[in-house]
């Protein structure tokens, strides 16, 4: 099943690693850094600790002196509104693992914006004759990282309800296509062709189908070709069928749920890759940019570093964008008590927004949770190899703050879901697929006329 991957995905990084068609390009950093002049400046640093919280830090650092690590090696930054209540390395660029992911979060919802939708073309070369296409259809990708079985087994039901059941040709992928996480153009192209097919199935692809209503078809479409791949969409070839992907901002969820790799990766190259990724990053979030430092845009190999600091700062820059929508952090974001993914078995706040990180010797955690002060922005990063230990303290330490400034019961507006559905049940509805070409069916024949 395709939330099994995301899973193992997101686990696996232990071991590393008629309408236009829209193409993804970098984005132009240099002069979008000169057009966003206007972003607030850096802030100076204000603390405003108290003795509870004091006590709460001390308490934590002298369990990590326990456990055998240096002090220098963990991080961490505790902030209400503009008063910063806990500051220990605060300012260092840490190994900060998938809290890489925040900026990647961060950048893609300031390029495309929450509502943004990949597209997914097919085209055809050649004419349908009795439901045989006289020629190859070409699969066109712009960039969705969450295309998986679900969505190929839609365009599939949609093949079928157009009159084609066979492919003479081969299926030729062009542009950015991912499917199922894999981002080699041939590997994609051939679960693409798997999917199509019901007859060919194996238990993945009819886990993927079961997850969907009960009524939804197999779809059977036998290709008689190979999978290739091209540079660009062929001259003579008519796109037929155009496929949304959900919207950025629930991509954006199901990637941190799961922190997967591959999602991030892919989103992180179409905004200009890892540098530009960090600079625009910082910029918006109102940091230097020395305190994200990144090698990529998953967190995958401890070259990557941002400051606890920074990674909050981000947090509270995704919250300020978002203001003029109806989203919080938390419908980026899991929240604990409500979505599992990385949290699962972590004693963490009920109502937390939340990020997670892990490498071999890196945990992390950052986000957000109420009480009855306001709401409490954090940023924990541990180096060293007992990462149960860490996770655990980490845990201790914001049940501390919790206990201290008092629980709430319903998370406050700035805090609280939209309360849609887990974006991996919205896969494969089919009203997210678009007849581009509209055809005509000849009297007794299954001929398509375009």
């Amino acid at each position: 099943m395709h939330h099994a991957q995301l899973a193992l995905v997101g686990f696996l990084f232990a071991w590393m690693g008629g309408e236009e068609v829209q193409v993804l390009r970098p984005s132009n950093l240099s002069s979008w850094i000169e057009e966003m002049a206007w972003i607030q400046p850096f802030k100076p640093i204000v603390l405003s600790p108290t003795p509870e919280t004091d006590a709460i830090a001390q308490r934590y650092l002298a369990a990590i002196d326990d456990l055998g690590f240096a002090r220098a090696d963990q991080g961490i930054w505790l902030q209400v509104g503009d008063d910063v209540v806990l500051d220990h390395e605060g300012t260092t660029p840490l190994s900060a693992a998938s809290l890489t992911k925040i900026a990647t979060t961060l950048v893609a919802l300031d390029e495309w914006g929450p509502d943004y939708r990949f597209t997914t073309v097919l085209a055809t070369t050649g004419p349908v004759v009795n439901g045989v296409l006289q020629g190859n259809l070409v699969i066109q990708g712009n960039g969705d990282p969450f295309f998986v079985g679900e969505e190929a087994i839609a365009l599939g039901n949609a093949l079928n309800q157009a009159g084609i059941t066979q492919v003479a040709g081969d299926v030729v992928v062009v542009g950015n296509f991912v499917m199922n996480y894999e981002t080699d153009p041939l590997v994609a192209g051939k679960l693409f062709v798997q999917a199509l097919n019901s007859d060919n199935w194996d238990g993945e692809v009819a886990a993927q189908h079961a997850r969907l209503p009960d009524d939804t078809p197999q779809p059977k479409v036998a290709i008689a070709g190979s999978v290739t791949a091209a540079w660009q969409m062929p001259a003579r070839a008519v796109p037929i069928l155009q496929r949304d992907s959900l919207p950025l901002s629930q991509i954006l969820k199901a990637m941190n749920i799961y922190s997967n790799n591959i999602m991030s990766e892919v989103m992180a190259e179409a905004l200009g890759g890892a540098d530009a990724v960090a600079e625009r990053a910082a910029a918006i979030a109102g940091v230097p940019v020395e305190e994200i430092q990144l090698i990529n845009g998953s967190g995958l190999g401890e070259e990557n570093r941002v400051s606890p600091r920074a990674s909050v700062a981000m947090l509270i820059a995704i919250q300020r964008d978002m203001q003029d929508t109806q989203l919080t952090v938390s419908d980026l974001f899991p929240v604990a008590g409500r979505d599992e993914g990385t949290l699962f078995a972590r004693n963490i706040p009920t109502l937390a927004a939340v990020k997670t990180g892990t490498l071999n010797q890196v945990s992390a955690l950052a986000g957000a949770f109420p009480t009855r002060r306001g709401v409490v922005w954090f940023a924990l990063i541990n180096r060293g190899w007992d990462l149960d230990s860490f996770r655990q303290q980490q845990d201790v330490l914001l049940q501390q703050v919790l206990t201290e400034w008092d629980p709430v019961a319903i998370a406050p507006r700035d805090l609280r879901p939209d309360n849609t559905e887990n974006p991996e049940d919205l896969l494969g509805a089919p009203e997210r697929t678009q007849r581009l070409t509209e055809t005509a069916q000849a009297a007794g024949s299954n001929t398509l006329e375009f």
